[in-house]
């Protein structure tokens, strides 16, 4: 299982603890750094069976600023949502944990983590 995560976030240091404590075997991606493309970011939508504005942080500054707020949310407009999450990706909700059973969750409570657990 692969977690996506932002070490000053701190549902994502939650994540971690509790990914510790029940001794899950993890890799820690983070995506600030090592940014997914948009490929990526397509399979982890498909994973998590949402759409980009499903997982796009809308009070990010960057998000105010490239107008996101107005943008559709419909299938037309999906790769341009796809685009500004790997163009801008502070703008990617996180945590995200990707199970071995090749489905994803948003892990931003114990219970998704715990269900991304049971998962692997």
């Amino acid at each position: 299982m692969e977690i996506w995560i932002n070490p000053a976030c701190s549902k994502c240091r939650g994540a971690l603890t509790l990914l510790d404590e029940e001794g899950a075997d993890y890799t820690v991606r983070r995506y600030l750094e090592d940014v997914p493309s948009a490929d990526e970011i397509r399979d982890v939508l498909a994973r998590l069976g949402l759409e980009p504005w499903d997982i796009t942080r809308t009070q990010e500054a960057a998000a105010k600023e490239l107008g996101l707020k107005d943008w559709p949310r419909e299938a037309g407009a999906r790769e341009r949502w796809i685009t500004a999450l790997s163009e801008h990706p502070k703008l990617i909700q996180r945590p995200i944990i990707t199970a071995d059973d090749g489905t994803a969750v948003v892990a931003r409570t114990d219970e998704a983590v715990r269900d991304a657990l049971g998962r692997s």
